[in-house]
């Protein structure tokens, strides 16, 4: 195990996949000598040249859908986004080609395409660089959905996204990039898409929770605990595939629920969680699920109102007593 921050932890393994694999290029705004603007691949260019490690325009269309287009000529193409924010820029090339090109031709088209970039608060980079946006994408059939919360999860995702033979969207999180994780060390690790991971065992109350509000439910397990109450706490890795076995099992055994992310409240991957559990557990629940997430506006550039528009650990805290006290 290497002790590495995310951010470093991301670069390696772009770097190790690149030296095993010479179809593995990747490229987006300002990653050759600035190594983009979280420096997740600062220093790739020096060995693998601009050959590999390309500057783009800005133009997250033309981004996309070259990545698409090498994809689809045989390379392994990792596309950077600045912010997963500018999807949204691209999302003919997104749904429409990358998504559905593989099924159009009966499977002969192979599109081993890895979109990856971050979102999220913390930063006060107000409403069209903070959003949460990884649920839209669940949506779509075709497309991999990939949310790591650790510097281990980043590494061991993103080896199995790139290897990959599908289009993988990759949703980083910019408060977790100057976070220090162990790492290890092999060259091989990787991490299966569809299994979740119990980052906290508990007997009273499941609390699933992705990206920067796995820390938070564990900040909020902690100070439930010494109250008496055991909070198990599910990160769920990857929205698609997703999962559920894990979730399930887990509120038959605590019979309570607790689904809680940055993403907006109304129609967030919380809802999906939380109609599945009902429809497979609902015997065994003895309080209803409950749903935190961010209020319906969009999200202030105001650091004290970012936190009053989305869920904090006393948030977590209040909604688990009130599960249990119901």
């Amino acid at each position: 195990m290497t002790v590495k921050t995310y951010a470093t932890a991301i670069r390696d393994v772009i770097a190790e996949e690149m030296r095993r694999d010479k179809r593995v290029f990747i490229m987006g705004e300002d990653i050759e000598v600035l190594g983009g603007i979280f420096g997740c691949t600062r220093g790739l260019y020096e060995e693998f040249g601009t050959e590999r490690v390309r500057n783009t325009p800005i133009s997250e269309a033309t981004i996309v859908g070259a990545g698409v287009g090498a994809a689809c000529a045989g390379m392994r193409p990792i596309v950077e986004l600045m912010y997963m924010d500018f999807t949204f820029v691209a999302m003919d090339q997104l749904l429409n080609q990358a998504a559905k090109t593989r099924y159009v031709f009966g499977g002969k088209a192979k599109i081993p395409l890895v979109i990856r970039g971050q979102e999220g608060i913390g930063r006060g980079n107000g409403a069209t660089h903070s959003q949460s946006v990884e649920t839209i994408f669940m949506h779509i059939p075709g497309l991999k959905v990939v949310c790591p919360s650790t510097g281990a999860d980043a590494a061991g995702l993103l080896r199995t996204a790139i290897r990959d033979d599908n289009p993988v969207i990759f949703f980083e999180h910019k408060a977790l990039y100057p976070l220090k994780f162990e790492v290890p060390d092999d060259p091989e690790f990787a991490i299966p898409f569809g299994k979740a991971d119990i980052k906290r065992e508990g007997s009273d109350v499941t609390i699933v929770a992705n990206l920067l509000y796995v820390s938070r439910a564990l900040k909020a397990a902690e100070e439930l605990e010494k109250e008496g109450i055991s909070a198990e706490v599910i990160d769920p890795r990857t929205l698609v595939p997703l999962d559920i076995d894990t979730i399930v099992n887990s509120v038959k055994k605590t019979g309570k629920l607790i689904v809680v992310h940055e993403a907006h409240r109304n129609a967030g991957w919380g809802a999906e969680i939380t109609a599945e559990v009902t429809e497979r557990a609902f015997p065994y629940l003895d309080a209803p699920p409950l749903r935190l997430g961010a209020k319906a506006c969009p999200l202030p550039f105001n650091l004290g109102l970012e936190n009053a528009a989305t869920p904090q650990i006393e948030d977590i805290i209040e909604a688990t007593k009130a599960t249990l006290y119901v």
